[in-house]
């Protein structure tokens, strides 16, 4: 619970009954029904998920813990915080009150995660209308969605909103609050292939003249849980004639589903992305198909939120692959959730003497807030909100600088790391 990772946590599936991703997966493909997990009805499942944030915000206190379990009462405000008794809310509220509306936001998004699962999340999406380069962020993205109030509409009116604020336990929101989540959790959703292209154009690197490989790093239930076969293909309509894609997920806990298939020994075919994956550490998949041409050397490696800042054991963990990124001199791009931890990572990646070609803001970070699950009174994050670029060892002889379109550069020092965000992408 102390783990700040969006997505569906263990403490869920726990109260789910539920073993693992893959359990919850089929019960979302409809594989095993929920009655195999002591679920019988939709109220149940979510009323099961909201059991994992019942605990007092301020005392800490879990429902166990209490004379009367039933005793919590949530927020009315925000609907997503809880609290054993009028003294504790009225203690907590100095602190909730900064966050309260955010919050709000945080557990309507929660709920119409749902849609994501069901299909309906996200809408189908148009070639762009403008080049990359001139695709600024999110704004300009909408801009090129034809008949997106259509969409908008089909989702909101569609079967599964229904079912969902018939059995949520919550009063359904106005239906601004609702066409907003949904257009949080779109972004949410194609934060990861608009990221990937951003790396492309920051390295230089054009999928039009000849196919390329990903190589997506630590990837986890975060990215392969119920991911279909065609959830990167936003990656098509970035660079219309692109010359083939191959995506693989790389991680000890990639989640058993579609793309859980050898990687490519032959070229990504053309016009398509192609997803792949192997499950275990990624100096092993390395060694055992890199060096033996059994997978593609890749073009650039993504890792999502890797989080070797955190503590001495990930960090042990990881240190096998940053030196294998940088001693291959791979062009490799980080995903953090927040400013504190760009800094964090920067600070571990000074010491190993990595080459640091860029960090800032991400324009296509996602828009959806989360929040700390044991400690919501805090400012929530943002899936991808600053990106790491790195390419070799630091000081390595005859090195240039990277630059793309938009006069992107920059080499910062450890006391530029020290010393706050570094320009970006424009």
């Amino acid at each position: 619970m102390d783990r700040n990772v969006p997505g569906l946590s263990h403490v869920i599936l726990q109260k789910l009954n539920m073993k693992s991703y893959e359990d919850y997966k089929s019960a979302m493909d409809g594989r095993k029904s929920g009655s195999d997990f002591g679920i019988r009805t939709y109220f149940d499942m979510f009323q099961k998920m909201e059991d994992t944030f019942k605990f007092c915000v301020e005392c800490k206190k879990l429902p166990d813990a209490l004379p009367d379990p039933k005793s919590l009462r949530r927020c009315k405000r925000c609907q997503n915080v809880y609290y054993c008794g009028v003294a504790c809310q009225r203690a907590n509220w100095p602190l909730h009150k900064k966050f309260c509306k955010k919050l709000k936001l945080v557990a309507l998004d929660r709920l119409v995660e749902w849609l994501v699962f069901t299909g309906d999340i996200p809408f189908p999406t148009d070639t762009w209308t403008k080049p990359a380069r001139d695709v600024k962020g999110w704004e300009d993205w909408f801009s090129m969605q034809e008949q997106l109030e259509e969409k908008l509409s089909a989702i909101m009116t569609g079967r599964y909103m229904t079912l969902l604020w018939a059995n949520a336990g919550k009063p359904r929101p106005e239906d601004t609050e609702l066409r907003e989540s949904i257009r949080r959790l779109i972004t949410d959703f194609h934060s990861r292939p608009l990221t990937i292209g951003l790396g492309l154009r920051i390295f230089g690197i054009d999928p039009l003249t000849r196919p390329l490989t990903v190589h997506v790093v630590g990837a986890s239930h975060v990215e392969t849980l119920n991911t279909r076969l065609t959830d990167y293909d936003e990656l098509t309509r970035m660079f219309p004639g692109h010359q083939g894609v191959e995506m693989v997920m790389v991680g000890v806990d990639v989640v058993d589903g579609p793309i859980m298939r050898p990687p490519l020994t032959t070229l990504a075919p053309r016009g398509k992305v192609y997803l792949s994956s192997y499950k275990g550490l990624y100096h092993d998949f390395w060694e055992s198909h890199v060096e033996t041409k059994l997978a593609a050397r890749p073009d650039l490696v993504v890792g999502f939120h890797p989080g070797f800042h955190a503590c001495p054991d990930l960090l042990a963990g990881w240190l096998p692959t940053l030196l294998l990124l940088r001693d291959y001199g791979l062009p490799v791009l980080f995903t953090v959730y927040s400013e504190q931890e760009l800094k964090a990572s920067l600070q571990v990646l000074v010491e190993l003497e990595t080459h640091i070609v860029g960090y800032a803001s991400n324009p296509f970070a996602s828009l959806r807030p989360e929040q700390v699950y044991s400690s919501p009174n805090k400012a929530p994050v943002y899936c991808s909100s600053h990106y790491i670029a790195l390419l070799g060892a630091e000081a390595v002889p005859g090195a240039e600088e990277l630059e793309d379109d938009d006069g992107w550069q920059g080499e910062p020092s450890a006391a530029a790391v020290a010393g706050g965000i570094a320009p970006g992408l424009g």
